[in-house]
């Protein structure tokens, strides 16, 4: 069976305003049928990211390539095989529905004809039908993030970038957001911003976690949910030992006291420290009476990534 066609390829992305790293050395690429989620905290450089993949921003060194064109030696190809909404969604209030989608499609090039099709099967798509005669200015902010994503649909792009559509909607209209964005996702690559993990849960079927303007993890969700990432044994003693002792032994990242002679050892994936304490118990004198390995949850693993207490690609 032939892998779904790669809609993006980024390779060493680099920006700077000043001293500051913006984003640096991000890789990554992205295939038709998948929703990625971009996690991190704000100024984590997930906006400057997406401006640049968008081409409103140049960066200062790497490659992108959108649907196999190259963004900067093939200009047009590549910004026609993109959908793009940035936050605030660029939307003229004093238009209805309609209007603005209509001058979006011609925008793009989209003849009447075409212009006309592609206009009606969007208001489908995108729930907004019933409203296509409205003002975009009396619209709720929900229904207005629907136009702005409509907008990036109209000429059937393959690849989406939506950054941080959620903002500023109650839950019903952030439900009603994730469905359409589980739908996009089956005919189109997407890339969608967020700070929250449930966000991420929720809609995507990859994940991409950015600190401090670097990728430090990249995979399927699925993946960090059930990956080797920090992990924990809670153990217990007849005799408590020195916290110090605990924190030396090889792999130990952090050791946190349960009272009653009980600690969490918080150790890489991959160190052998069940074992390891098992034998500085016994040559100790410790009493070692409870070992119960803990893995990590998402949220944890998150936390840790974005703190960088532990890292992965």
């Amino acid at each position: 069976m032939n892998a779904p066609p790669t809609v993006l390829q980024v390779d060493n992305l680099s920006r700077r305003f000043g001293a500051l790293h913006a984003v640096e050395s991000v890789s990554f690429s992205l295939q038709r049928g998948q929703v990625l989620g971009w996690l991190g905290p704000n100024g984590a450089g997930k906006s400057t990211t997406l401006r640049m993949l968008a081409g409103v921003l140049a960066p200062d060194a790497g490659r992108i390539v959108i649907n196999g064109a190259d963004l900067f030696d093939q200009p047009r190809p590549a910004r026609q095989a993109l959908g793009y909404l940035p936050e605030p969604p660029p939307l003229y209030r004093e238009l209805r529905v309609e209007e603005q989608l209509w001058f979006s499609a011609r925008l793009h090039g989209l003849s009447r004809t075409a212009s006309r099709r592609a206009v009606a099967d969007t208001l489908a798509r995108c729930g907004l039908e019933a409203v296509q005669r409205r003002l975009i200015g009396h619209l709720s902010r929900g229904y207005q993030q629907r136009v702005g994503i409509a907008q990036t649909l109209l000429h059937d792009p393959p690849l989406l970038l939506l950054d941080e559509p959620t903002t500023g909607l109650d839950p019903l209209q952030v439900a009603e957001l994730h469905q359409l964005i589980r739908e996009l996702g089956r005919d189109h690559g997407v890339i969608f911003s967020t700070h929250r993990l449930a966000e991420v849960r929720a809609v995507c079927t990859h994940v991409q976690i950015m600190r401090d303007g670097r990728l430090v993890y990249a995979g399927a969700l699925a993946e960090l949910e059930r990956g080797d990432l920090t992990t924990a044994l809670r153990v217990g003693f007849e005799t408590s030992p020195p916290l110090t002792a605990l924190a030396a032994l090889p792999g130990v990242i952090a050791v946190e006291p349960l009272g009653r002679g009980r600690f969490r050892l918080r150790h890489a994936a991959g160190a052998n420290l069940a074992r390891m304490l098992v034998e500085q118990a016994v040559a100790a004198g410790w009493g070692l009476c409870e070992l119960i390995p803990e893995g990590a949850d998402l949220e944890q693993r998150c936390i840790e990534l974005l703190l960088g207490t532990e890292e992965a690609s």
